[in-house]
Parts: C-alpha cells; sequence; structure tokens
C-alpha cells in the first residue's frame, strides 16, 4: 500500500484522482495534496484578514472549500491556479462586510478602483473602460492576462509566472514591468493628443 511519503514523489493531478477515488489512499493523498499548498493559501488569506488567527482560519475554510469542490477541477488549468480562484472567492465573501487590505504590490497603480460615490458612477465607468481599452490595444494576449491575474486577481507574482508558463529569468514580474510601461507611454500619447486636438480644435486658434 503507497503511504503518505511515497505520495510525495506524486504530481497534483495523480493526487487529485487518489482523492476523488475515495479509496483507503484518498485521505492521505488529500493529506499530502493540500498540505503542499498550505502555506500559500495563508499567504493569500493574509492580503484580505491583516491578523494572522483570522488569516488562519479562513486558509482552514478555504481548503475544506476546495476540497469538498475537487470535482470542478478539471484538469485544464494547473491545480494551483485553480486552488488560487477558489481562494480569491472564498477571501471575496469572508471580506464582504469590510473593506479590503489594500495590495501594495501591483505595479500597474493606474488601473482605477471603484469608488462608492453614486455621482462619479458614470466616470469611473469610463475612466476604466477607456483604460481596458488601452490594455486591449497595446499588450499582447499574454501580457493582459497578467495584467488581470495580478490587479484584478491580486495573484501572487510568482503564481502568475507558473500560470502562464513563463520561464524567463524575470517571470511574471519582468512582463508586468514591460506592460507598465507600455500603458504608461499609451496615456502619454493620448495626453499629447488630447492638447493638440482640445477645446481649440484641430485647426488650431489662428484658424476660424
Amino acid at each position: 500500500m503507497m503511504g503518505r511519503k511515497s505520495m510525495v514523489t506524486l504530481g497534483d493531478a495523480d493526487l487529485v484522482d487518489l482523492v476523488r477515488s475515495g479509496g483507503p489512499r484518498s485521505e492521505a493523498a488529500a493529506a499530502e495534496l493540500f498540505g503542499r499548498y498550505h502555506t500559500r493559501v495563508y499567504a493569500w488569506c493574509r492580503r484580505y484578514r491583516r491578523d494572522p488567527d483570522q488569516a488562519l482560519d479562513l486558509a482552514q475554510d478555504v481548503l475544506l472549500t476546495a476540497w469538498r469542490s475537487l470535482a470542478t477541477w478539471e484538469g485544464k488549468a494547473p491545480f494551483g491556479g485553480w486552488l488560487f480562484v477558489v481562494t480569491h472567492h472564498a477571501c471575496l465573501r469572508a471580506a464582504r462586510a469590510r473593506p479590503l487590505a489594500r495590495d501594495e504590490d501591483c505595479e500597474l497603480e493606474d488601473l482605477p478602483d471603484p469608488r462608492p460615490d453614486p455621482a462619479s458612477d458614470l466616470e469611473d465607468r469610463q475612466e476604466r473602460e477607456a483604460l481596458l481599452a488601452l490594455v486591449r490595444q497595446n499588450l499582447d494576449p499574454q501580457e493582459q492576462r497578467a495584467v488581470w491575474l495580478r490587479c484584478a486577481e491580486h495573484m501572487p507574482v510568482d503564481e502568475i509566472t507558473r500560470v502562464l508558463g513563463l520561464h524567463s529569468a524575470s517571470g511574471a514580474r519582468g512582463m508586468l514591468q514591460t506592460a507598465r510601461r507600455k500603458l504608461k507611454a499609451a496615456r502619454d500619447r493620448q495626453d499629447r493628443e488630447g492638447n493638440v486636438t482640445g477645446p481649440q480644435g484641430p485647426s488650431g486658434p489662428g484658424e476660424p
């Protein structure tokens, strides 16, 4: 019979199959599988709960939720990426009654945060739509996905590197820095063009 020690050599997908089988090895497989990610899940939960004890309780709830939802993992994405999504949604539900901790590591700080003031809702949507248009027009699909995972899903940079399968030395951090430069340059161009075609129109002040 395969013991816990032997399961260390198995991949995540093999462990998931063992857990789903419900056989005598499923409990040991679950302990190995979720034990691999406990520290990472706890780190993700700390982004939503500053208190270490609350973050630990939330991490335990997340792992229990993931275990109960294991049948929904289809194997198309890495198990770690799927577990992050489960963690993210669980943290959002738990944090609904209080403001989320600000992600100070997000390098694309130009992304607008939603504002609760109803009077600014239209302006906020327009700004968000304009920024999303810049993202679509100036970033390649891989960069767009990295930006989304970092600034919308708050996924850690090292996890983005794994999920996207990046093999460069700088990984996702380098990709996000490149995306940030591209977006800044695009906004600078927009500002310059806005000054040229401002209230006086493209023909300039000297013409009717």
